[in-house]
Parts: structure tokens; sequence; C-alpha cells
């Protein structure tokens, strides 16, 4: 357990969740389950089952750091790995691997998202501990794969070989978001799974696939290795950071590695990256309504997602198969077989109205 590290990513807008998710309180800081947890403090109860509370990192934009620190308040300080620029994944994963070598040669870590929902934590944690198993006797970068429950066309997908070494498998393929007639072949083969961005390595096998596969990031990287975990490493990753390529982990790594293996699971997984992924894991009423806030008057009302702030009441008739999501000062009605198109909606009301609509 002492050798496990986890970089929790939480550095994303979530724009798919506007208005609810802005860029001043993006969707892993909000209690978008209506529990009283943010995704982030959910991800981060789940890991203390894997690794020491001062072996969690949390990977986000400078701008979020007071966030973090209001919402986990135990986390060590030092613990905020804070990017300059958002440069997408590959770099922050670079950075916090070389700081993590400098720490524990020996170390192994998982990377996992902050805003995704686990319905099934034990078999979640069953599956890392399988994949920490293999990694520590391995050169092997493996990826946590979903078991697809329909034909979806908003996730990558992962093609894998169906022998298995010890119920882990090798990769043949990444795939990018299919259409819909792609999806469904795959799903029908039984040869695919989901890309659901949970990765577990050591941190020499990470090093070692950046230094053969995206060398710019390792070279830049590697030059601030005697700054890491020091007073210079903040002045250091300030000059160096914004210079690094833009590119997510699976296209550096992932897609160029010959050593990539997957373990399938199927543990409740969502990666609530749309309003209606959000529908779909939350009870309903009778009338297949989901309802957050405080009071409200449905009539002739079902298969919606209702969003209300506490204070309000609502009142709503004839609507089928809408989200209505009021955050205060956007007020949202849209239909749910439309929800593709909210990311630009958004982007044209920033546009008009300014970026206090962002």
């Amino acid at each position: 357990m002492k050798d496990t590290y986890v970089l929790i990513m939480a550095g994303g807008v979530g724009s798919r969740f506007w208005p609810k998710s802005r860029n001043n309180f993006p969707k892993q800081f909000i209690d978008i389950l209506g529990i009283g947890k943010s995704l982030l403090q959910l991800t981060h109860e789940r890991f203390l089952n894997v690794c020491p509370k001062e072996n969690i990192f949390i990977l986000s934009n400078e701008q979020y750091s007071a966030l973090i620190i209001d919402q986990l308040p135990d986390l060590p300080k030092e613990n905020i790995i804070s990017e300059p620029s958002r440069n997408n994944t590959a770099p922050c994963i670079a950075y916090a691997s070389f700081k993590i070598k400098q720490l524990n040669a020996a170390a192994n870590i998982v990377v996992a998202p902050s805003d995704h929902l686990i319905l099934n934590e034990k078999v979640f944690l069953e599956k890392v501990e399988e994949a920490l198993a293999f990694v520590e006797e391995n050169d092997a970068l493996v990826t946590l794969g979903i078991s697809p429950t329909r034909p979806d066309t908003g996730y990558g997908y992962i093609n894998y070989d169906k022998r298995d070494l010890n119920g882990v498998h090798k990769v043949l393929h990444f795939l990018e978001k299919p259409n819909l007639e792609k999806a469904q072949e795959f799903v029908t083969s039984g040869d695919y799974l989901w890309n659901a961005g949970i990765f577990v390595w050591s941190v020499n096998a990470i090093l070692s696939a950046l230094a053969k596969h995206s060398p710019t990031i390792f070279e830049l990287f590697e030059k601030g290795n005697s700054c890491y975990n020091t007073a210079d490493e903040q002045s250091f990753i300030s000059v160096n950071y914004p210079l690094s390529d833009n590119i997510s982990i699976d296209y550096a790594i992932m897609e160029k590695a010959e050593n990539v293996f997957t373990i399938p699971g199927d543990f409740g997984w969502s990666d609530l990256g749309t309003w209606a992924s959000l529908y779909e894991v939350i009870e309903k009423d009778e009338h297949n309504n989901v309802f957050s806030g405080n009071a409200v008057n449905l009539a002739e009302t079902s298969n919606c997602m209702i969003q209300i702030p506490k204070d309000k009441v609502a009142v709503i008739k004839g609507l089928d198969n809408y989200i209505v999501v009021d955050d205060g000062k956007v007020l949202l009605i849209y239909p749910k077989a439309a929800e593709q198109e909210i990311k630009e909606v958004s982007r044209a009301i920033v546009a008009a109205c300014g970026d206090e609509f962002a």
C-alpha cells in the first residue's frame, strides 16, 4: 500500500453540464447527485481504500486550488498539483510522474477522473487491486475497460484479445468515438470495451513510455528533476509547463505503446458526461422524472431531468423528455434528445452575454 499512489484528474470544466457546471465551479466540485458530497469528494473517499491519504494527489488547474482545499481540508496542500495552463492530460501526468518518482522510485500509480460515478465500489476496488498486482510484476500499462451495455457513440472503445493472463487482456486497438452502426457492431461482437480513462502502471513504465512515444514531453519535464518536491518546483513549472504539447495521454501514449493491457469490469460506471447520463443513474419518481430542489408542482410531465435551487418553486406542465436546470443566473429548458447541442449553445450565450456565463 505504501508504494501505491493515486492521481485524481480534476481540471476539466464539464461544459456539457452547463449551466450547472461553469468555468469557475465545474462539475467535479458540484454535489450533482444531491447527496451532500461533490464528485471530487466521493472519488477521494473511494481511493482512501487503496493507499494512504498522503499518497493521493489532485491534478487540476491552478484556478481551482482554493476549491480543492475547501472540499478536501485533510489533503496535504503539497498534494495539489496545479497546472498553470490547460494542456490536456499527457503533460500533467508526466509532471506528476516525475514528481512521484522523486518521492518513491518503486511507486505504482492509479490515474482516475474526479467526476465519474462508481456504483459498485467493492468490485471497482477489486479490479484496481488486480491491476496493481499485474503492474508490480510486469512492464505494463493497464486500463480498466467497461463492459458496454449499449451501442453508445459517446465513448471510445478498446478492442482486446479475449485470451487472458489471470483476467488481464492484451489491448489490440483503441478506437475513437464511432457512429451508431459501428458501435452496434462493437457491442454485438463482444470484443470491445468502453474506454473509461482509468489507468494503472508503475512510475517507471509510464516514464519509459513517455520517453519512447512522447519524447518532447519527457525531455521537458525531465529538466525539472532537481526541482521537484523543493521550493524551486513552482517556478520551474510556471515557466516550462505552458511549453508542453497539448495532447491527451490516449493519443500520446496509449494508442502507440505495445505493452497496453486491459481488465474488463462491470462496477456500475458512468462518466456522468451529460445530463442524460446523470438522469440514467438517479432514482426516478412514478413518472420517470428526476427532481432536485425543494418544492415542485408537476402535471402531465414525464421522463424529465429537473434541477432547481432549493429556494425556488417550480411549476411545470406538459413536458416530456426535457432537461430543466435553473442555476440562479441561467434557466435551461432543453429536449433531452438534443442535449448534444448544449455545449454549442453555451458558447453562443457566452459570446452574446459575456464570460460570466461560461
